[in-house]
């Protein structure tokens, strides 16, 4: 343990916020138990939750994330940007390189494997704008809409809890990374006992809640790798794959969690990286190049072109279910992992400013996620268009998981590949929940020093919990269990980010008359 930093208290050593830990592993028991004891019902009820709060809340979703980014634009390049988040006006802790690359996989995860593989498929079949269902109109729709789900917005959602808690812990000497201590400034004295433990637990469910939904999607992916592997029946071993590989996932990060920041998540971001980018390169180079690359600028443009439409769209007219399937859903999932990532990019970037820790949030987030969407997706939409593999139907018959072997199997070397790719969905899965095991037990713990960690045991027992709701999930079948458990946990986070927002701009402005010794050039 290291010396305790400047703003905390150094007669307070490091422990268990037993009303955080004990409030939050009743709280998901109570939750998870009757799912798992009445799947079917369960199913129904959570259909139907999705199905009201994205209809009555969805314009309150898409605000708020055009907001984010104003805000996130206004902080970078306004006098705010040149402020660091440093005690002592120390270096940045890792190299760019590093930072990004555990942002980046810490962020994302298999999620965007498997969306970036077969999100098109469904905008394709069913388009938004009242578009002819697989048009061309429709195929325009299909590779744009994929990079603005996953571009600018959705990363404003992780980025404003990254600078909010950064700014409260760093410059403000908060005495942990926690949720609460970014909304300090909104609550009053004779509130914060009981309010902030109540702000920290409903971040702590949704952050399980969100989680839930990444490994529910890595887990069937993976095990249909697996299966095709070692030439197995995925279909026959059923459920019983899908425990397993949960299982798996869940023991390599908490290996992961024990290993600690420096060893575990930055040594396993940074093979990650290598590794994706590789598996890139090979389909880029192997598969039809020139469609590739046409089809990118294509989609990018057609983005940029109609980026304040997408960003704006509520169907007043309910039209079709598009905004609440899609958009607000990734705006609700982005949202529910804000305050977790937030935590993870406060702990990650000590020393950078405020302008590289936004810029690099939106920048190389929206890049990564580009890059996997355009060779992954256009390769599968060559194959849809070319004949060589009806990639929409194969959705509606055999799943999402058997269509992404499918589409790996039509690679020269396929077996390598698919190989590959089940290396990179473990390790993204591992990275993702190794961060968010970290973060649970950063948050369950006080009095946290700025080169301090939370205990190993602690990490692992939040590993462990992690993995309890997704097998639930999954044994309800679909994919809308997944949307919907991700929506509810959600909302009660909608009201703490919009309150955290308002801090943020409360805050900085007499930040920068303060700290002029404390900036950077960039």
């Amino acid at each position: 343990m290291s010396e305790v930093p400047a703003g905390a208290d150094p007669a307070a050593p490091t422990r268990l916020d037993k009303p955080v830990f004990a409030g939050s592993v009743v709280l998901l028991v109570l939750l998870i138990l009757p799912l798992a004891l009445y799947p079917q019902a369960g199913r129904v009820l959570l259909g139907s939750a999705f199905a009201f709060l994205t209809s009555n809340l969805g314009v309150i979703y898409i605000l708020t994330g055009i907001g984010a980014l104003v805000l996130l634009l206004y902080l970078a390049w306004g006098p705010h940007g040149k402020v660091v988040f440093s005690r002592d006006g120390s270096p940045a802790q890792f190299s760019t390189l590093s930072w990004s690359a555990m942002l980046f996989c810490g962020g994302i995860g298999t999620s965007v494997l498997y969306w970036g593989t077969v999100e098109w498929a469904h905008y394709y079949a069913a388009p938004p704008f009242s578009a002819a269902a697989q048009s061309p109109e429709a195929l325009r729709w299909a590779a744009s809409y994929p990079l603005f789900h996953w571009g600018l917005i959705g990363w404003a959602f992780y980025c404003l809890p990254g600078v909010a808690m950064a700014y409260a812990y760093y410059v403000k000497g908060a005495d942990s990374l926690r949720l609460s201590a970014a909304c300090a400034d909104a609550i009053p004295a004779a509130m914060q006992r009981w309010l902030n433990p109540l702000i920290d637990l409903i971040f702590v469910v949704g952050l399980v809640g969100a989680c839930s939904t990444g490994l529910g999607l890595a887990v069937p992916l993976i095990g249909a790798l697996l299966a095709d592997l070692f030439e197995a029946d995925a279909a026959a071993l059923g459920f019983g794959l899908d425990v397993a590989v949960i299982v798996a996932i869940t023991v390599l990060f908490a290996a992961s969690a024990w290993l600690g920041l420096d060893k575990g998540i930055k040594r396993l971001s940074n093979i990650n990286v290598v590794l994706s980018f590789l598996l890139l390169a090979f389909i880029f180079v192997a598969g039809p190049t020139l469609f590739i690359l046409e089809m990118s600028v294509e989609s990018v443009g057609h983005l940029a072109t109609h980026f304040v439409r997408m960003s704006t769209w509520a169907d007043a007219r309910q039209t079709g279910d598009f905004v609440e399937s899609w958009t607000v859903f990734y705006w609700a999932w982005w949202l529910a992992l804000g305050p977790f990532m937030g935590v993870f990019i406060a702990k990650i970037s000590r020393g950078r400013t405020m302008r590289q820790v936004v810029l690099g949030c939106l920048g190389y987030g929206t890049l990564g996620c580009m890059a996997f969407f355009m060779v992954l997706g256009n390769y599968a939409v060559w194959l849809e268009l070319d004949g060589a593999l009806p990639v929409v139907s194969l959705i509606g018959d055999a799943g999402a998981a058997q269509t992404i072997v499918a589409v790996l199997g039509t690679l020269p070397g396929a077996d390598v590949v698919v190989a590959v790719f089940a290396l990179i969905c473990v390790i993204f899965a591992a990275t993702s929940y190794d961060s968010a095991s970290y973060t649970l037990a950063m948050t369950a713990t006080r009095n946290l020093g700025e080169a301090d960690h939370p205990g190993r045991g602690h990490r692992i027992f939040w590993a462990f919990l992690l993995g309890l709701l997704p097998i639930t999930l999954i044994q309800m079948g679909g994919l809308r269990p997944l949307q919907s458990a991700v929506t509810l946990a959600s909302v009660p986070l909608l009201i703490v980010f919009l309150i955290m927002a308002w801090v943020v701009w409360r805050q900085l402005h007499p930040a920068v008359r303060k700290q002029g010794a404390a900036t950077s050039n960039w």
